[in-house]
């Protein structure tokens, strides 16, 4: 009679890919928020693999946890199997379908910045579906499903705008206001994420003006929409908040203004093919004017990736 041995348990490529993503972030908590799972589950698949392994991979300590020889030794062969992995699913998704291109950028970009101008890259290339989804943190593009990322990053690397900051509030507040210093009798809004944004400007003039606590939002685009309301000043950055100053619902008061390191940054973690509707929708942006004027469009792009 035939014999059947039993087959070895395989290892759940979830446990692996947790503690890949553990040991390449150097910790359970960032792995998690890359996987989108909670920090405990990451804890819980890394710690059924080292059951399954008869072996630790990590070593926990109060400060954290580091990885034994053992997670050091594996832990390349692992990065580059999984970056491997995310390409080919790429791929798979791009040619089920070539005329879908997904881009993660922050909230205030997707609101401000790119949604202003959808209706005209529509109307360059009407066969092109143009996917936004908004998170807080640029994604591991090799990992995830989004063919271009567009954030405020340090990279000068394709950079598309500086990121340039100066007050900004509604013309009825601008004309109350003489010279910064004026500043301490008006709230002055702010944005969770760049909270330090009055600071940095402030500090860049020769006689830093006090600055008057305000409201704070933790969506920039309401921040926006309040100042545009008369409720107080922002810092403005140039980039977000140029259509609002080129119509007049938005006036800047002084004429300081603050360069930062970063600037806006539109890119991709894989090479964009000429052709394909993501090569196009990043030249497209690139090429598109800070004034948002019509422009000559480069040609359509083929039919096939």
């Amino acid at each position: 009679m035939p014999v059947a041995p039993p087959r070895p348990k395989d290892i759940p490529l979830t446990a692996l890919r947790a503690f890949e993503a553990a040991a390449r972030l150097h910790g359970f908590a960032a792995a998690a928020q890359e996987l989108g799972v909670t920090p405990g589950a990451v804890t819980a698949h890394v710690k059924q693999l080292e059951v399954t392994l008869g072996a630790p991979l990590f070593t926990r300590t109060p400060r954290g946890v580091r990885l034994t020889a053992l997670g050091q030794q594996t832990l390349p062969q692992f990065t580059q199997a999984f970056d491997a992995l995310g390409q080919a699913v790429n791929d798979l998704r791009a040619a089920a379908a070539p005329r879908t291109v997904h881009i993660a950028t922050l909230p205030a970009i997707a609101q401000l910045w790119l949604s202003p101008r959808l209706p005209a890259l529509r109307a360059a290339a009407p066969d092109i579906t143009v996917s936004i989804t908004a998170l807080e943190q640029p994604p591991n593009l090799k990992r995830s499903p989004y063919d271009l990322s567009l954030f405020f990053h340090d990279d000068p690397q394709d950079r598309i705008a500086p990121d340039t900051i100066f007050p900004v509030c509604a013309p009825s507040l601008a004309a109350r206001l003489t010279s910064p210093d004026d500043i301490a009798r008006f709230p002055c809004l702010s944005d969770a994420a760049w909270s330090d944004d009055w600071s940095l400007w402030a500090q860049s003039l020769p006689a830093p003006p006090a600055i008057a606590q305000g409201p704070t939002f933790s969506l920039y685009a309401l921040a926006v929409e309040e100042c545009v309301n008369g409720a107080g000043l922002l810092i403005g950055h140039e980039a977000l908040v140029a259509r609002h100053l080129a119509d007049g619902r938005l006036t800047a008061p002084f004429a300081p203004r603050l360069t930062l390191q970063r600037g806006l940054r539109l890119w991709s973690d894989r090479p964009l093919r000429a052709g394909t509707a993501a090569r196009f929708v990043a030249d497209w942006l690139r090429r598109t004017p800070p004034d948002d004027a019509p422009l000559a469009s480069p040609a359509p792009p083929a039919t096939h990736p």
